[in-house]
C-alpha cells in the first residue's frame, strides 16, 4: 500500500511563532497531521536525534544557524531524511548551498498551496518509491556514474536514483575521478554536476565527447548554474539533458525516459 501525506512526520523550524502556526495550518489542510515544531536549529536537532522525522521543513535564517548549517548537521545525523526550505531569501549566493545540498523544494514566503503539494509529493516519492519502467534497459541494470563535489548532493542523487529502482551506482567527487573509472568501468548514464574542482562538468563532457570519441553515452548534468551562456557551452559540448537543482524524483524519472529510452 503506497504512502499518503497523513503517513509523513514532519518537524517544522520557523523562529516565529505566528508563521509556524501559519505553515502548519496549510500542512494540515494537505492532511498531515504528524508535525512537530520548534524554533531554533539546536531543538530542532536534539528532536532529530531523539524522533527522526520522514521532512525537515526549515527557515532560511534561524536564531543560532542558517539552512545549510541545519541540513549539514541532520546529514550527519541522518541523511535518509529529506529537507525543504521555506523562505523569502531570492539571494543566489545565499541559496547555492542549499541548492547544493540536496533539498526536496525551495518555497518562496508566501507559498503557493500547489508548490507545497508537489513538494510534499516529491518526498513521498523518495521514501515510498516505484520503479521507473524503461523499453531498452532493466533498470536494476543499469550502471550509472555519479559525479558532484558535494556529498549531501551525492547522497540526495544516489537516494533519488535508487529510488526508481538503479542499483548499480559508482562515486566521483570531480571529473579527474570521473575519468578514471571511466577507463575502467562501462556506464549507460553519467550523472554529473557543473560546478567542481580540478575538472568541472563541462571539461567532463567534452573529454567523453572529443577524448574518449564517445558520442553515445547518455550524460545528464545536474546544475545550479543560471548563466544562460554558460549552460549554451555545456549544451553544444554534448550534454543530453540539463537539469536544474532542486528537482523533483519525476522530472528526473521524465529526464531518464528521455535520454535512456529515446
Amino acid at each position: 500500500m503506497s504512502l499518503t501525506a497523513a503517513d509523513l512526520s514532519i518537524l517544522l523550524v520557523e523562529p516565529s511563532a505566528m508563521q509556524l502556526k501559519l505553515i502548519m495550518r496549510h500542512l494540515e489542510q494537505e492532511g498531515i497531521n504528524k508535525i512537530d515544531g520548534v524554533s531554533n536549529g539546536e531543538e530542532a536537532l536534539a528532536h532529530i536525534a531523539q524522533y527522526p522525522p520522514d521532512l525537515v521543513i526549515s527557515a532560511m535564517y534561524l536564531q543560532d544557524m542558517t539552512a545549510d548549517e541545519l541540513i549539514n548537521a541532520v546529514q550527519a545525523i541522518d541523511n535518509e531524511i529529506a529537507f525543504m526550505l521555506i523562505s523569502s531569501e531570492t539571494g543566489q549566493q545565499a541559496l547555492e548551498p542549499i541548492r547544493q545540498a540536496g533539498v526536496m523544494a525551495i518555497l518562496p514566503k508566501p507559498f503557493d498551496s500547489r508548490d507545497l503539494r508537489r513538494a510534499i509529493r516529491a518526498t513521498l516519492d523518495v521514501i515510498d518509491p516505484s520503479e521507473i519502467e524503461l523499453e531498452s534497459y532493466d533498470v536494476s541494470e543499469l550502471n550509472i556514474l555519479l559525479v558532484d563535489d558535494s556529498f549531501t548532493s551525492r547522497n540526495h542523487l544516489s537516494r533519488v536514483l535508487g529510488s526508481l529502482g538503479i542499483k548499480h551506482i559508482d562515486l566521483a567527487e570531480n571529473g579527474r575521478e570521473a575519468v578514471s573509472l571511466l577507463g575502467s568501468h562501462s556506464y549507460d548514464l553519467v550523472v554529473t554536476d557543473l560546478n567542481m574542482p580540478e575538472m568541472d562538468g563541462h571539461e567532463l563532457t567534452r573529454y567523453i565527447r572529443d577524448e574518449m570519441g564517445d558520442v553515445v553515452l547518455p550524460i545528464l548534468m545536474a546544475t545550479t548554474e543560471n548563466n544562460q551562456a554558460r549552460l549554451g557551452n555545456v549544451q553544444q559540448a554534448g550534454v543530453s539533458a540539463i537539469l536544474d537543482k532542486p528537482f523533483e524524483p519525476q522530472t528526473i524519472r521524465e529526464m531518464l525516459f528521455r535520454v535512456l529510452d529515446a
